[in-house]
């Protein structure tokens, strides 16, 4: 771990409990005197403490230093990605992260399952356990809007990821938002939505799951 997450870390004095406390006390088992960094992943500053007493549930630190410390992609992208079983995105969601993606809106599209629910929550959590390992100083933000077109009217130059004799490879340092479909893809009225000279795709014939397609693209824009 590169950091341990805590809200409430940068002020003077900071206090552990339930699965913090069990994670640095009962499996890592730091001891006193053990100094250990915090982030509160609100501002782009890496906190050192000290860890002063400990006991049955709880354990108490005393701040050491700070510093600014932003660590993260220098590129930003924004995925629009058309809503898929949420169990998918809590899978994919820690490697999104860690690739550097900026932000994510979930889009209800047409071939989108209109039962499918966002929990914001659990996906913070994903995000915030991805970043204290592989120490990004921020996490994705997220957002929802109920369709498509409803995106577009709140996003500029939006490029669109389909069958296209246009590789993303040559597009790539253009590419600043980026619209994935859902498994089945982008439906005909959807697709009469696009700006047709922002439409990419991959040197491959291969239908690609939706998963596989993100990972693919965000890696290829940003690494």
């Amino acid at each position: 771990m590169q950091f341990t997450f805590d809200i409430n870390c940068g002020n003077e004095f900071l206090e552990i409990s339930d699965d913090t406390y069990k994670y640095l006390i009962k499996a890592r088992r730091h001891k006193i005197n053990d100094e250990i960094y915090f982030r509160n992943l609100k501002d782009n500053l890496i906190y050192l403490y000290k860890l002063n007493s400990i006991d049955r549930k709880t354990a108490r630190f005393n701040l050491i230093s700070q510093e600014e410390k932003i660590i993260q992609n220098d590129n930003k992208l924004h995925i629009a990605w058309c809503l898929v079983d949420p169990k998918t995105v809590e899978k994919y969601l820690a490697s999104l992260n860690e690739l550097g993606v900026d932000k994510i809106t979930f889009v209800y599209c047409e071939y989108s399952q209109k039962n499918f629910k966002v929990n914001f929550e659990k996906l913070e959590k994903i995000l915030i356990n991805s970043s204290s390992q592989c120490g990004r100083s921020s996490i994705i933000k997220l957002e929802v809007v109920n369709s498509l077109e409803e995106f577009l009217e709140k996003n500029e130059n939006v490029y669109f990821l389909d069958f296209s004799k246009t590789s993303i490879d040559d597009k790539k340092t253009d590419i600043k938002t980026l619209v994935i479909g859902c498994e089945g893809g982008f439906s005909q009225d959807e697709r009469f939505t696009f700006n047709k000279d922002n439409i990419v795709g991959f040197k491959s014939n291969i239908i690609l799951r939706s998963e596989t397609a993100i990972l693919s693209a965000s890696a290829k824009i940003l690494i």
